[in-house]
């Protein structure tokens, strides 16, 4: 496979706190065109969910847009998880 040239497919996960470690954040990663992850970054947020990483987002990373609509899903281990495509502005 040859050395990924794009670093440029970015999105949003956040989280609710299904477990109870108190820890409520955003996650952006980045991955290339083969759909790898090349760097990924996180910050914390006042509460869980869309709407509180929205406004984190806006506060923390005010040139950073979602893309799309918040996507929900539950991993492996049943923590519930909201994904969404971001881009620079």
């Amino acid at each position: 496979m040859a050395h990924p040239r794009k670093h440029d497919r970015m999105f949003l996960t956040c989280y609710a706190d299904t477990f109870g470690y108190g820890w409520h954040h955003v996650d952006l990663f980045v991955h290339d065109e083969n759909d790898l992850e090349v760097n990924w970054v996180h910050w914390q947020a006042d509460q869980d969910g869309p709407e509180a990483a929205d406004a984190v987002t806006a506060r923390i990373e005010p040139q950073l847009k979602r893309m799309t609509e918040w996507k929900h899903g539950i991993s492996a281990n049943g923590s519930e998880y909201w994904t969404a495509d971001a881009a620079w502005a």
